[in-house]
């Protein structure tokens, strides 16, 4: 069993503190930028070619990555002790799939294809390598 809570859409951060705007739609809310809005978001757009890779590191809020075209890997750690231990099978995103990761969670990214990426950071982005 896993030793951390699967993140969603419905319970990530990257999904708060939307707010209305006057003279839009009923039913139209938005999240805007970092540093424009202190509860806003950071997101980039990356890309990165086939067989390059992340080190095993975490950021300090929710993010959101979703794969506009490529193919990609992400494996989750837990550290026991000093050490950094797999946890759970890696996790596979295709061209169209959505990943969320909750903030300090330990992971790696491995490109398989080359990618294009949009990327959504609760907050300020931060990266740590672990």
């Amino acid at each position: 069993m896993p030793s951390y809570t699967v993140v969603t859409s419905e319970t990530s951060q990257i999904w708060d503190n939307h707010i209305a705007v006057a003279d839009t739609p009923d039913g139209f809310t938005v999240r805007t930028t970092y540093p424009t809005n202190p509860d806003g978001v950071e997101v980039m757009l990356e890309k990165w070619e086939a067989g390059t890779a992340e080190p095993i590191h975490s950021h300090p809020g929710d993010d959101m990555t979703v794969v506009i075209e490529g193919k990609m890997v992400i494996q989750f750690y837990t550290r026991q002790g000093d050490e950094l231990v797999a946890d759970g099978e890696p996790v596979i995103l295709n061209k169209g799939d959505t990943g969320y990761i909750k903030a300090n969670r330990i992971h790696d990214a491995k490109y398989i294809e080359s990618c294009k990426l949009v990327f959504v950071h609760d907050k300020a982005f931060g990266f740590t390598a672990e």
